[in-house]
């Protein structure tokens, strides 16, 4: 039996009918997607139905649609673009199910275990998997506001890479800088310099960094002040200095990440800009996220199954072992597919090795 359930109608329009009978109340919808109270709507004869529930795929109305009624299911927008290109998935439930009917049971080598025990270390392994093998990148587009900040996105883990967008649409990369940072505590202190305290013994903190403020409002142009970081602190030094660091040798602007307030911290010449923030996430903040490449499917079995027998008391260190090189060795060829390597597209490349660099 194929592994396909949709017609093309369904997955190309988000679209499914059905034709009434004047008994029948109840509808199973075949889409991948899971019907929710946001993501569909339901016409019979192009027109708002009666009162109907839904649990799950499956719609019941209260009462059955007139014979030769046409009854159609339709996702919006947003729900037909996420099933786009979803049979390249794998969802993390599916998975375990494998897991459990392959690998677990009698005459096998882990007898018995615990659906929990394996949802734990599947969770593990997708979150290992999303740091350095899985196409885990996730990008928003944002526009700068005058406040020079963005706030952290809500599954971010670590930043891959910030742009800003020029008016042909094409990327400018923002890199952090090193000249500045963001002060983790505020402390206000006294004429002596000792912090203050509250009535409850903790530090009295500031509202705002000075540090920050200073950083905001310094100036763009060229017309360098004595203090500025970008001249020499020494008379004597000028014309001994030769050279720009690379990092701010560009006009691209910069950024820090203020783990004070949550956000990301921009120089002011960005301000109003449209940026691209690209980020990685650990594939478990929602349910949308919980899947994998069907092309990792089996580095993940392998994973979970030394996971088990790596932490089971009287397991021979041999079969560990065994199970640790084939976790290993489906690991890299999960890393090799999902290279996406193409012959054509290196030799386009390589098409550049007679132009001369010169440094």
């Amino acid at each position: 039996m194929g592994l396909l359930t949709e017609t093309n109608a369904q997955y190309y329009s988000g679209q499914q009918a059905f034709t009434g009978d004047g008994v029948n109340k109840v509808f199973t919808c075949t889409f991948n997607t899971e019907l929710t109270s946001t993501n569909f709507t339901v016409k019979v004869n192009n027109a708002a139905p009666g009162a109907f529930s839904f649990s799950g795929n499956v719609i019941t109305f209260a009462v059955a649609p007139v014979n030769l009624a046409t009854v159609l299911v339709e996702l919006n927008k947003a729900a037909i673009e996420n099933n786009y290109g979803s049979y390249e998935y794998i969802s993390l439930n599916d998975i375990i199910n494998n897991f459990m009917v392959a690998y677990i049971g009698a005459g096998k080598l882990i007898p018995s275990a615990k659906r929990t025990d394996i949802m734990f270390h599947a969770k593990r392994g997708l979150q290992e998997f999303s740091y350095d093998t899985l196409k885990s990148i996730k990008s928003q587009e944002l526009t700068i506001p005058p406040s020079l900040s963005i706030v952290i996105p809500q599954d971010y883990i670590n930043y891959v890479k910030c742009s800003w967008i020029d008016d042909a649409g094409a990327k400018h990369i923002i890199y952090p800088t090193r000249v500045t940072s963001n002060p983790k505590e505020l402390p206000v202190q006294d004429a002596d310099g000792i912090p203050t305290q509250d009535n409850d013994g903790s530090n009295t903190l500031a509202n705002e960094s000075l540090t920050e403020e200073k950083w905001k409002n310094r100036s763009l142009t060229t017309d360098l002040q004595p203090d500025d970081y970008r001249i020499p602190k020494r008379d004597f030094l000028l014309g001994q200095r030769y050279g720009l660091q690379p990092e701010e040798a560009q006009v691209n602007g910069m950024f820090t990440i203020n783990e004070r307030t949550g956000t990301f911290s921009f120089s002011s010449d960005l301000a109003g800009k449209i940026i691209i923030l690209e980020y990685i996430s650990d594939g478990l903040a929602v349910d949308l996220d919980m899947k994998l490449p069907k092309m990792a499917e089996q580095a993940m079995y392998m994973h979970i199954a030394y996971s088990i027998l790596s932490g089971r008391a009287n397991v021979q260190e041999y079969i560990v072992n065994r199970f640790k090189k084939d976790r290993s060795s489906a690991l890299r060829n999960a890393k090799i597919r999902l290279s996406n390597i193409k012959i054509e597209e290196i030799a386009q490349v390589f098409r550049n090795k007679s132009k001369w660099i010169k440094h």
